[in-house]
């Protein structure tokens, strides 16, 4: 087994998480999701029609939900890296990279959302 340096292990985290968001979140892959999804109306206790997507399958579930696509992110890409080192930090550094900025990202655009929701508090004061 090889050893797992902390900063290659952080990296292997940010990874897995960018790529179970892009499974399981994204646009740019919804048409890996499509076939393994149907829509379902159900009516809300208000008496309104909404229409949701439902997975049909296992398969349709398990990209659906964001623990399972984790789990299986988590052992692609653990695995590429301790069969194929040098291809799979190539990969693992751009997801890296691209999860560590979704989540300040994140933490930056909750923060101006709060900020705003606040302004506008004060200006009704």
């Amino acid at each position: 087994m090889k050893d797992i340096s902390w900063m290659t292990y952080i990296m292997l985290i940010l990874a897995s998480y960018r790529l179970t968001h892009l499974i399981v979140f994204d646009k740019i892959t919804e048409f890996i999701r499509k076939p393994f999804m149907k829509k379902v109306k159900t009516q809300t206790a208000e008496g309104t029609v909404e229409t949701k997507e439902v997975p049909k399958s296992m398969f349709g579930y398990l990209l659906k939900c964001y623990w399972c696509a984790g789990v299986w992110s988590a052992i692609l890409l653990g695995t590429l890296y301790l069969l194929f080192p040098k291809i799979a930090f190539v990969i693992i550094l751009i997801l890296s990279i691209a999860g560590g900025q979704s989540i300040i990202e994140t933490f930056v655009g909750v923060n101006i959302k709060k900020v705003d929701y606040y302004s506008e508090l004060k200006k009704k004061d």
